[in-house]
């Protein structure tokens, strides 16, 4: 294990950790990760300043708020058309004289700011999208706190290449706990990673049970607050699935030394366990701001980031075993990782399709994961030793979306015949 490559992530490697107030550039700043970083930022001016804010356009009157309590010198969107509104949204949130932020437009305006000048981006957007911000940021000598596990899963050697060490700080509240569980040990002491999983709203249902899920059960999501996306992909646990890949490009981790465990609280976000047999597990309520902190502060600790446990009253935390039958998500994630090349972002595309079909009401629940199965073994293992390009993994995902949505409309039709 000492021989192999460097890890994305290494607490013991910190890139540029510079003291003082950050820079900060947020993207997908008006989503679930981009409101909770504000708020940290808000409560903590003296650490962070945020110089520039990306949204995908759909709600731009929070953005304007986001821009002028922020006092930001650039806001971008990806919609181009939500621009006019945009617009006026910053007349009306800004007072006579003040000068407005630059606004970019279009689908590299986050690429854009991800390489502008800051200390740190904050790549919050959710999906394969987040790709090129991700590489702009690399490539720019940003810190990159990564939420937008997407990115490095489609396009793992892409980044891999680009990425000094300790430039990525992750921020998925797993891979914030593994990054701080890491830092008690060496490399070659770290014998496993183990993943929690809430087990999302369906734990201990089996796959018949699950026949005829509703969109509304699907999206009650037991303990955390998160995207309709996220909150399927954590019903399906194909979340942890893609969480599975991601510990394994951060921290060069073989895919039979990372294990899944069900964790219904969510207290434990996630453990390493080391060759002398203790396990060492990075615990707190369920809290996002906590991942975040660390993913804006680190080496640093940002104090009452995230609120901590009343050891005052009673709690039971339970562990259960993954149920790979019920749940065949976590299984085919491991599958397509080995495979590399193109096939993460395949399965990545595929689900994408198939939970946008699944909230319309187009495919049943377990019909999710067939038919991403279904795509997945259609597009077959990549050829040994070819070198991805960022244009590969887009016609990959373009072909998986189109074929996704073939399948989608065939048993459709076939559940109407």
């Amino acid at each position: 294990m000492s021989d192999s490559p460097a890890p994305l992530a290494d607490p013991h490697l910190v890139f540029d950790a510079a003291e003082g107030r950050r820079d900060l550039v947020i993207l997908g700043s008006t989503g679930s990760i981009g409101t909770q970083a504000i708020d940290l930022v808000l409560r903590n001016p003296d650490r962070f300043r945020v110089t520039a804010l990306s949204a995908a356009g759909g709600r731009v009157a929070l953005l304007a708020e986001q821009a002028h309590t922020l006092r930001v010198d650039t806001v971008a969107v990806a919609a181009e058309d939500a621009v006019p509104a945009l617009r006026e949204a910053l007349r009306e949130r800004y007072g006579a004289g003040e000068p407005l932020p630059e606004v970019l437009a279009g689908p590299d305006a986050a690429t854009h700011l991800a390489a502008s000048d800051c200390h740190t981006v904050l790549n919050g957007i959710t999906g394969s999208i987040g790709l090129a911000p991700t590489l702009a940021a690399l490539e720019a000598g940003r810190t990159l706190a990564l939420a937008n596990k997407e990115s490095l899963i489609v396009g793992g050697p892409l980044v891999k290449a680009l990425a000094a060490p300790g430039q990525i700080i992750p921020v998925d509240s797993e891979h914030a706990a593994l990054f701080q569980a890491l830092a008690a040990g060496t490399r070659a002491d770290v014998r496993k990673l183990v993943v929690t999983a809430s087990g999302g709203p369906f734990r201990g249902r089996t796959r018949s049970d699950l026949a005829d899920v509703t969109r509304e059960q699907a999206l009650a999501h037991p303990t955390w607050a998160m995207g309709p996306v996220i909150t399927i992909n954590s019903a399906t646990l194909v979340n942890k699935g893609l969480e599975v890949i991601e510990a394994h490009l951060l921290y060069d981790i073989p895919f039979d030394r990372i294990e899944v465990v069900v964790h219904p609280q969510s207290y434990v976000h996630s453990m390493v366990e080391f060759t002398d047999g203790s396990t060492l597990a990075q615990a707190t309520p369920p809290d996002m701001r906590g991942p975040i902190a660390i993913g804006l502060g680190w080496p640093l600790r940002v104090p009452d980031a995230a609120p901590a446990f009343d050891w005052t009253k009673a709690s039971s935390w339970e562990f259960y075993p993954l149920d790979n039958e019920a749940f065949p998500s976590v299984g085919l994630a491991r599958h397509v990782g080995t495979l590399g090349g193109t096939a993460p972002a395949v399965f990545n595309a595929a689900n994408e399709e198939c939970v946008d079909a699944f909230l319309a009401g187009r495919l049943p629940f377990n019909g999710i994961m067939d038919t991403v199965t279904e795509v997945v073994t259609e597009h077959g293992t990549p050829a040994p030793g070819t070198s991805l390009t960022v244009a590969d993994v887009l016609d990959a995902e373009t072909w998986a979306r189109a074929r996704s949505r073939e399948l989608s409309a065939k048993a459709t039709a076939e559940a109407r015949a």
